[in-house]
C-alpha cells in the first residue's frame, strides 16, 4: 500500500471591496506613497468596512469560493480549521460558526492562532489529520480582519496590514505529492515586540485601557524586521538542505507577505530567481493568516502538478517556519 500524503486539491479566496491606497493613507497619517512603497512594497490593502462583520465573514466567503470552484458537497468536509489572529470573539469558535454557515454540518472545527505563522502551522496540522488515514477532506482557512485592531494614527502599523482570507482543501494522495517536510519553530521571548495586549486574560479590557488606545496592536518594527529577515531565510535554507534540494529544484517560493524586503532577503538567501518568487504584497499588504493562501489563489493558474513549493513565514510570538510541498494538480 502506498504511503498517504496530504495534498492541496483546491484553493479559494476573498478580499473586501474597499481599497485603502497609500494616497488615502497620506490624508490620515504622516506618510506618503514613496515612503511606504520603498520600505514595504505595499501600494494598497483591502479593508472590511461593513459593521458587525468580522473574520468569519471573510472565512466564509473564501470557503464558498473554494466549494463552488471544486464542486464539492460541504457535507463531505470532515474538519474545518480557521487559522487567524483576529477571531470574531474571545469565547466562541470562529471555525465552528464558519463550518455551520458553509454547510459543513458533518465537520468538527477549531481555531488555530500563531500570528502570521497561523496558516503555515495550520498546513502542518491539516496534513497530520490526512496522513493518519482517518480523514479525507480537511478545509484549512487563513483569515484575518486586521483592521479591527489597527490604530489608523499609528504609522508603524496602519500602513502594513489589510483584511482578507484564503482557503485550501487537503485530501489524501498516493502519488507522493503534497506536504513533504516541515521545519517549524517558536520563541516566546519575542512576544513583547509584536502584540495586541489588552483583551486577553493577562490584561482584561478596561475603560481606562480602551481610552488609552491599548486595544490596538503594537509593533517594534526594527526588532521584528531583524528577526523576520534572519529566521525566514534560515528556515528556507534548512528545508532545502534537509531535502537535498537546490535552487534549480524549486519552482516557487511562497513567503509570508509582511514586507517586500523580507521576501527578497529570503529569496536571495536561497539564490532564487525573482520570477520564481510569489508576490502580491503590493495589492493586499500583510493579511496575516491569509497571505499564503492568497498567494496560492493568485498564482494557481501558473502552478503545475509536481511543482516544488517552499513556504516560509514569520509572526508574533515569535513563530516561524518553512514547509516543502509538491503541488498536486494542473489548473
Amino acid at each position: 500500500m502506498s504511503k498517504i500524503t496530504a495534498a492541496i486539491t483546491a484553493v479559494g479566496a476573498y478580499v473586501p471591496e474597499y481599497v485603502l491606497t497609500n494616497q488615502i493613507l497620506e490624508t490620515m497619517v504622516d506618510t506618503n506613497d514613496e515612503w511606504i512603497t520603498t520600505r514595504t512594497g505595499i501600494k494598497e490593502r483591502r479593508i472590511l468596512k461593513d459593521e458587525g462583520k468580522g473574520t468569519s465573514f471573510l472565512a466564509i466567503k473564501a470557503a464558498e469560493d473554494l466549494i463552488k470552484k471544486k464542486g464539492i458537497d460541504p457535507k463531505n468536509i470532515e474538519l474545518v480549521i480557521v487559522a487567524t489572529a483576529t477571531p470574531d470573539m474571545k469565547a466562541a469558535s470562529t471555525a465552528a460558526y464558519t463550518a455551520t454557515q458553509i454547510g459543513a454540518t458533518n465537520a468538527f472545527s477549531f481555531d488555530l492562532e500563531a500570528a502570521c505563522s497561523s496558516f503555515l502551522f495550520g498546513m502542518s496540522t491539516a496534513a497530520k489529520y490526512i496522513e493518519s488515514g482517518r480523514y479525507k477532506n480537511v478545509l484549512l482557512i487563513g483569515a484575518d480582519k486586521n483592521s479591527s485592531f489597527i490604530n489608523y494614527e499609528d504609522r508603524a502599523t496602519c500602513i502594513i496590514f489589510g483584511d482578507g482570507a484564503g482557503a485550501v482543501l487537503f485530501e489524501p494522495n498516493e502519488e507522493g505529492l503534497g506536504l513533504q517536510d516541515e521545519y517549524l519553530r517558536s520563541d516566546g521571548s519575542g512576544r513583547e515586540f509584536l502584540q495586541a495586549t489588552y483583551g486577553g486574560s493577562s490584561y482584561p479590557m478596561t475603560q481606562e485601557a480602551f481610552n488609552d488606545g491599548k486595544h490596538y496592536v503594537f509593533q517594534d518594527g526594527k526588532t521584528v524586521f531583524k528577526n523576520a529577515v534572519f529566521n525566514m531565510a534560515d528556515v528556507a535554507v534548512k528545508i532545502l538542505e534537509r531535502n537535498n534540494l537546490t535552487k534549480d529544484d524549486v519552482a516557487w517560493l511562497a513567503a509570508h507577505q509582511a514586507n517586500k524586503r523580507i521576501i527578497d532577503a529570503t529569496a536571495n538567501r536561497i539564490e532564487l530567481d525573482k520570477d520564481k518568487v510569489m508576490m502580491n504584497i503590493e495589492k493586499y499588504g500583510n493579511t496575516t493568516s491569509a497571505t499564503l493562501p492568497l498567494l496560492l489563489h493568485d498564482y494557481e493558474s501558473h502552478l503545475k502538478k509536481g511543482d516544488n513549493i517552499i513556504f516560509a513565514a514569520f509572526g508574533g510570538g515569535f513563530t516561524w517556519g518553512s514547509i516543502y510541498l509538491k503541488w498536486a494538480y494542473n489548473s
